[in-house]
């Protein structure tokens, strides 16, 4: 097959699924364990690969929730959020839509509103210096309980930062049904957010048909377990409900066993509208760059076929029309170059 990494590196894209902390990279969360030195996270950044390989889905989330207890300062916030910026720009990431977690830094004592105006004007700041769009997705810690979701939803209604755009649950599956989450999901919806909870990474297809039916979900992250129920692909695929799928994620999480047995292949078959994706990309050794290339090989694309997984994720953001046209032809132009040359 031809090297696609060359072509990849220069492609314009969009990223709907990768997380605020999750996105620290080696050097800022060395930075961050530094200036907080009782926590228990490296400050060297080779040994922060060792300490971000995880057993399962359940030691992912305790490595994780260490890193978001560096985050205990505005500073720090605004730190972290202007350089996953300049890390996507690097990539050529157009727009993203960045999950953040807003009670797992307001629970540590950071004030709310210096916590909205730090990620915004880190974000203001990213569009201005690097081209970056960042928009917003506030999420439910789902292993918090009743308690976070009630926090959440308060904080993405009521103090609502300019460029919050969605409304999500994440954290654990098992143990967490989705339906619990209905009251709030609602009050978001009816503020103009969208739906966009993860679901089906970890427990079968019937947490997926939750986020739809409970959560009005309009994009699922991961969906990873929907090809087990082919009348749920084929609803996702009538309805253009988008999989924001994560490959290298999905194994490093043990949510599956082995890459060459990931059902994204099965998703496109079935016509359902994919979106590829990093989640957390420093923990798992990964960029978005990476996991095009995962899913070129997954699918055995060319290079035209890597742009149409670009345009997908154009397709299943919440950027606006204008916005949209801008980054596909952008896409397109790029294709065309690349071909012609």
């Amino acid at each position: 097959m031809t090297d696609l990494r060359p072509f990849i590196a220069g492609l314009p894209k969009a990223e709907l699924h990768v997380h605020h902390v999750g996105s620290a990279s080696p050097r800022i969360v060395a930075e961050l364990a530094a200036r907080h030195p009782d926590s228990l996270v490296p400050t060297d950044p080779e040994a922060l690969a060792d300490y971000f390989t995880f057993t399962d889905f359940a030691h992912f989330i305790d490595v994780y929730l260490s890193v978001v207890d560096l985050v205990r300062t505005p500073e720090d916030v605004r730190l972290l959020t202007y350089e996953v910026a300049r890390d996507m720009a690097r990539q050529n990431i157009r727009y993203a839509e960045l999950t953040i977690t807003p009670y797992s830094s307001t629970r540590r004592g950071i004030d709310e509103k210096a916590f909205m105006e730090a990620i915004e004007d880190a974000r203001t700041a990213a569009e201005s210096d690097l081209g970056v769009i960042l928009r917003w997705c506030f999420d439910i810690p789902g292993e918090a309980g009743l308690e976070a979701a009630e926090e959440t939803a308060r904080l993405a209604v009521d103090l609502r930062p300019e460029g919050l755009v969605s409304f999500g649950l994440g954290g654990p599956e098992v143990g967490v049904p989705r339906p619990q989450f209905k009251p709030y999901f609602d009050r978001a919806i009816a503020a103009g957010l969208h739906s966009v909870p993860h679901a089906g990474e970890t427990t079968g297809p019937q947490t997926i048909w939750d986020a739809l039916t409970e959560l009005r979900a309009e994009r699922v992250g991961h969906g990873t377990s929907a090809p087990r129920d082919p009348a749920l692909l084929a609803h996702l695929a009538e309805h253009r409900i988008a999989l924001e799928v994560c490959p290298t994620s999905n194994i490093a999480t043990r949510a599956v066993a082995d890459i060459d047995r990931h059902p994204i292949r099965e998703m496109v078959a079935a016509g359902v509208l994919v979106t590829v994706n990093s989640d957390d990309p420093p923990m798992f050794g990964t960029d978005l760059n990476t996991e095009y290339e995962v899913a070129a090989r997954l699918l055995e694309l060319d290079e035209r076929g890597v742009a149409a997984l670009a345009r997908n994720a154009v397709e299943a953001s919440f950027l606006d029309p204008a916005g949209k046209s801008r980054i596909a032809a952008e896409i397109d132009a790029y294709t065309d170059r690349w071909l012609a040359s």
